[in-house]
């Protein structure tokens, strides 16, 4: 018997700081949180610019932190039983410490160094760190990975092998990446992020680490908590094109969108909060993928890229952004995509440029993509 989804709390913080109110006064607002980066020694790259939130923390802390505001808000008693799914590739500043530290030694002395860099690890230590009991799985997925587990998060609720699950992704800007989207020239080249815009020139890293708590229709109402939205349709698709491209027609996308749209009973979608990295390949084939999506309708679809604002915080991409989505719908507001300049005249949807718009929006759709080909997407009903 397939069971509601409903999320009953979240937790988040980006590089505008912690909580709903910094999103509405940063992203809402179209912000940009971009500034140079002083966490490292930026020499060595191709850019010195990202959205962080001053220095560096453990990624246990920023997970620990957006999960204990989740299961706070949500109401979950101590020790509760509840699956933890965490989207994460690790924590890349304990890697870059313990091969440094390697370099410097001969080896002797060095031992556990490596358990915080373990996605694994990240997931069991949360778990334990809230108290709660259940499964505990990671997804190492890239830019999709927070998304994945909530998908799977909705797979175990609605066919009943949970009624609880703690959703979860980090990320923190760090030197590894920022050297390897460099080297991969995607990069912005002058310190903004312009998505589906002619002039855009690549993306830039953002902090970003937040946390939701889904339940089942029947754990939420005998606790008498109150939903603050329904999953009601999710879906993941690999498009297999490409190592690091998308495939050029979006069909990963639509593939993955159109699964979650039949989960959901095939509604009208009135927002997408888009991947939208700004970068030359993903613009386009993210617009053709909706275009074949919704069909007719995709003129009357309001888009909006909340990356051009927070940055790509990729593993954390899906559950922050969903948050965001959230957002939208509880306030009737859509985020803009900021330093919206001219379109580029193959990505021609509703962007919502520059400025906050006023929608009466009942369902939304968050949708990533990461490199391999996999796709995301999940369909958010207001409460």
């Amino acid at each position: 018997m397939s069971r509601e989804v409903l999320l009953t709390g979240f937790g988040v913080q980006t590089a505008f700081g912690s909580g709903a109110d910094a999103l509405r006064e940063g992203v809402f607002d179209g912000r940009p949180a971009f500034a140079p980066i002083a966490r490292f020694d930026t020499g060595p790259y191709r850019t010195d610019v990202a959205a962080t939130a001053g220095g560096a923390v453990p990624l246990r802390e920023a997970l620990a932190k957006t999960a204990t505001e989740a299961i706070g808000m949500a109401g979950l008693p101590p020790r509760a039983d509840a699956a933890v799914l965490v989207g994460t590739a690790g924590d890349f500043t304990s890697l870059t410490r313990f091969w440094r530290a390697m370099a410097a030694t001969d080896g002797s002395g060095i031992s556990g160094g490596t358990a915080e860099t373990v996605p694994a690890w990240q997931a069991e230590a949360l778990a334990d760190e809230l108290g709660v009991h259940g499964p505990r799985l990671a997804f190492t997925s890239a830019c999709v990975a927070s998304a994945m587990a909530i998908a799977h998060a909705c797979r175990l609720i609605a066919s009943g092998r949970v009624g609880i699950a703690v959703c979860a992704g980090a990320y923190l800007v760090e030197e590894e990446n920022l050297a390897k989207f460099g080297s991969g020239f995607a990069l912005s080249k002058d310190g903004m992020v312009r998505p589906f815009c002619a002039d855009r020139s690549g993306l830039l890293l953002g902090d970003g680490a937040a946390a939701i708590v889904l339940e089942s229709a029947q754990s939420a109402r005998s606790r008498g908590a109150r939903a603050l939205g329904a999953l009601t349709g999710w879906g993941a698709a690999s498009d297999a094109y490409h190592v690091a491209k998308p495939h050029p027609e979006g069909t990963g996308l639509a593939s993955a969108a159109r699964q979650a749209l039949r989960r959901a009973g095939d509604p009208r979608i009135d927002y997408v909060n888009a991947h939208g990295t700004a970068t030359k390949a993903n613009d386009p084939a993210e617009t053709r993928g909706l275009r074949a999506l919704f069909g007719e309708r995709a003129d009357c679809v309001p888009v909006s890229s909340t990356k051009s604002t927070t940055g790509h915080l990729l593993e954390a991409a899906g559950v922050v952004e969903l948050v965001i989505t959230l957002l939208a719908l509880q306030d009737g507001v859509l985020p803009p995509t900021a330093g919206f300049t001219e379109p580029d005249p193959a990505c021609d949807l509703d962007y919502v440029p520059n400025r906050p718009r006023r929608a009466e929006i009942r369902r939304a759709m968050s949708v990533n993509a990461a490199f391999g080909g996999a796709n995301t997407a999940l369909i958010l009903e207001r409460a």
